[in-house]
């Protein structure tokens, strides 16, 4: 059939046009990174309540407790490098869809286990779940917040909720458990991360390191994850085989070549190495990594055997375990909060080290507790102390870390820093529990065995009270920073002057917290 309209008269038939979606408002993908990262270090401690219900439910020895938290930890810390560069090479929002889809399906195989040995497996598959997620929230942050004064902001939140995560989770673990179940600490992850994959897809925007080849070192991911397994599991069976015995001293020396091993691979045999060691020709980034395994070994091992101490010596209900710990996850919250405007005074190094001395301090005042000891006269105040000190800390230790990274080192910088921190966790974690579990008994009977318990719990706090004094210690060699001037200045602002011609004028241009740690004493 042929048209025998006018040519004027024929109107060409076009596709419908494309519904575009509205752009997500500034403030979308930090909320995003922020939820995502409050939730993988939420799940890092929110098993600690319910741990004497598992032991009940699932029939675990002592040792198997430790193990629900540390598989976790060592999956987490082991392979957080590899999901920090898969990040920066396959695409930093992909990686992120990728990573809460498998911590999400692996909360919810740990929620559905019938044994110790599937608990303890869930758990570690979560832990590499989540080491493939967390990095790429800060990764994601550093290239989405360029500036240098809303980068300052965006890493002060994801700060903020890294600081809160872990006192939080211990709160939320105590609720789930009495009100519900051990099983949906777990389980609360599963609408959580259906939420951060719609969010992420609207949120979030794709970008990748350029011109990088896309090969990741897995025989290096490998080497890492098993050095710090098989020291973990070395330091944990002390309780059962003693430090100086044959065992042990093979097992640690089998980690410790694990380790030669890793380090001879980055340095040598991987042409895209996990870990470039030229990384660590940074000050700044050598001394927050040092830093944040004080912090990891102090804030996983006081959290774990508070909670012991409440609930199997005091008798506290895990809501109620759980609402002990609220004065803590309050006050590292505000800490936090604050943090990110204080650093711009006081600088990383000052504010680190006082951070980790009124951590260290309140972990001291914690380690003289006694079986039966009142809540608001012996924990309240320490609660507060500690929980203001690691909030005064995070912030000043991850700017320290991603102080000067280039942008297609991020995922690299931020890898780095929670590695460290997690394994700095996990062999806390062993060695305390040694040193609490050394303390016997003098005599039989109900309360003898409470108080060699709680005498063991307080050797462990003051272990972690002396771990952060030693990391106030490490903050020193931070590179010297001015204080900043005038007073009066707003946080994110400092006055520069200049002269052009006969004027003098004066500049308010944005001065990042994070570049203060590079600038010499006196200028």
């Amino acid at each position: 059939m042929v048209d025998d309209r006018p040519a004027a008269a024929i109107v060409p038939i076009r596709p419908p046009a494309r519904r575009v979606l509205r752009a997500a408002p500034a403030w979308a993908p930090l909320a995003v990174c922020c939820v995502a990262q409050f939730m993988v270090v939420l799940d890092i401690s929110i098993v600690n309540v319910a741990l004497p219900r598992m032991k009940t439910g699932l029939d675990l020895s002592t040792g198997g407790l430790q193990w629900v938290v540390n598989a976790y930890t060592l999956t987490f810390a082991g392979l957080l490098m590899l999901g920090g560069r898969a990040a920066d090479l396959f695409g930093r929002r992909r990686v992120f869809l990728l990573g809460v889809g498998l911590f999400t399906t692996f909360s919810l195989l740990g929620g559905l286990a019938q044994s110790g040995a599937w608990l303890i497996t869930a758990r570690a598959l979560q832990g590499a779940a989540g080491a493939v997620l967390a990095p790429a929230t800060l990764s994601l942050l550093t290239t989405t917040f360029p500036g240098p004064a809303e980068r300052r902001r965006a890493l002060g939140a994801w700060s903020a909720t890294a600081a809160s995560g872990g006192a939080v989770g211990v709160l939320a673990g105590g609720l789930l458990t009495d009100l519900l179940d051990w099983r949906w600490v777990l389980f609360v992850n599963v609408p959580v991360g259906v939420a951060l994959v719609a969010g992420a897809v609207w949120a979030l925007p794709e970008s990748r390191a350029s011109g990088a080849a896309r090969r990741l070192d897995v025989p290096g991911a490998v080497l890492l994850t098993a050095a710090m397994t098989v020291l973990v599991y070395g330091t944990v069976s002390t309780d059962t085989h003693p430090w100086g015995s044959a065992r042990t001293l093979s097992v640690l020396a089998s980690g410790v070549v694990l380790l030669a091993g890793f380090i001879l691979v980055e340095a040598r045999l991987a042409e895209h190495p996990l870990v470039p060691l030229g990384v660590f020709r940074r000050r700044s980034l050598r001394v927050a990594n040092g830093v944040a395994i004080t912090v990891g070994a102090s804030l996983f091992s006081s959290f774990f055997f508070l909670s012991l101490y409440l609930q199997q010596i005091n008798g506290y209900t895990p809501l109620r375990a759980g609402l002990a710990f609220l004065p803590l996850a309050l006050a590292s919250l505000c800490a936090a909060i604050l943090a990110a405007r204080i650093v711009a005074r006081l600088g990383v190094r000052r504010q680190l080290v006082t951070g980790l001395l009124l951590a260290a301090a309140g972990l001291a005042w914690m380690a003289q507790l006694a079986p039966g000891d009142p809540f608001w006269s012996t924990l309240f105040w320490p609660e507060l102390l500690t929980g203001t000190g690691l909030g005064l800390s995070f912030v000043p230790m991850t700017l320290g870390a991603t102080a000067g990274v280039p942008p297609h080192e991020a995922g690299l910088a931020s890898g780095l820093l929670n590695t460290t921190r997690q394994m700095g966790g996990a062999i806390g974690l062993a060695a305390t529990a040694a040193v609490a579990a050394a303390v016997h008994p003098r005599s039989p009977g109900q309360y003898a065995l409470a108080s060699a318990l709680t005498n063991g719990y307080d050797r462990a706090f003051g272990v972690c009270a002396g771990v952060l004094a030693a990391g106030a210690l490490v903050a020193l060699f931070f590179p010297a920073q001015p204080r900043q001037t005038p007073a009066s200045a707003p946080p994110d602002e400092r006055p520069r002057s200049s002269s052009q011609g006969e004027k003098s004028v004066i500049s308010l241009e944005p001065r990042p917290a994070f570049d203060l740690i590079h600038q010499p004493a006196g200028k």
